[in-house]
């Protein structure tokens, strides 16, 4: 058959999301695929543009940002989905970390299955994988809480974690750190733990021992920046000695 005769059907190719990590501390441990990614998309939506700046800067790169947070993105992602149906790419990052983690990413992700268009993690640092794996708490099985209610339902959620046996992973900031750990006290009775704080940053920190501990150490000194907390199941196994 003549190659002139045939007739090949080109579909327009559907248009790709890329859920993006970046550092979730220190500028160096992002990936040579991320980089490129955000260098040969047209656009990205951003949580906080002006952060996200800080890191294009950094490594030369000029894409255009978009923001897309928790407080606008129910009028931004009519705009955004229309990008990805006009059949151009579009990236996607947190301040810090992997999108879709603790924000409002996922809910993109779904649009953009909606309307056909491909999702593709470009994977690399997470704060919640972090640190676990330097905890020193069991690993083979964990839950991740992200961040606990500040009213509505909050003792009901720790209440929850009562039984649980898996390590339970948390995340709190500066301001309501010692709160937390003390509900966790109340709630959950004494526990092996740790807070992780400025994970990856020049002044990270890593307490270990029991929720009482923790409670103790951040009492008699304040602590900066986001924190990650671990707490394991009360096991004499668990307990750091």
């Amino acid at each position: 058959m003549n190659s002139e005769n045939l007739e090949v059907a080109q579909g327009v190719e559907s248009s790709v999301l890329y859920i993006v990590a970046t550092p979730i501390g220190n500028l160096g441990d992002i990936t040579y695929r991320a980089i490129e990614i955000l260098r040969s998309v047209p656009l990205v939506a951003a949580e906080d543009t002006r952060h996200t700046r800080k890191l294009f800067s950094h490594y030369g790169i000029s894409t255009p940002l978009i923001s897309y947070y928790e407080h606008n993105e129910f009028s931004r992602i009519p705009k955004i989905v229309a990008h990805l149906n006009s059949g151009q790419d579009l990236g996607v990052v947190s301040d810090a970390g992997t999108p879709g983690i603790s924000d409002p990413g996922y809910r993109l992700v779904r649009e953009a299955i909606a309307i056909g268009s491909k999702v593709e993690s470009i994977p690399g640092p997470s704060a919640v994988l972090a640190a676990l794996v330097l905890s020193g708490l069991p690993t083979d099985r964990f839950i991740f809480e992200g961040f606990l209610p500040r009213k509505k339902g909050r003792k009901n959620r720790i209440m929850s974690l009562r039984s649980e046996t898996a390590t339970v992973i948390i995340f709190e900031n500066k301001t309501r750190i010692i709160k937390t750990l003390n509900d966790l006290l109340e709630q959950l009775g004494e526990r092996p733990a740790v807070v992780a704080r400025e994970l990856t940053k020049l002044h990270e920190e890593i307490i270990r021992g029991t929720l009482t501990d923790c409670v103790e150490y951040f009492s008699s000194k304040p602590p900066k920046g986001e924190c990650v907390i671990l707490v394991g199941k009360n096991d004499s196994n668990v307990y750091f000695k």
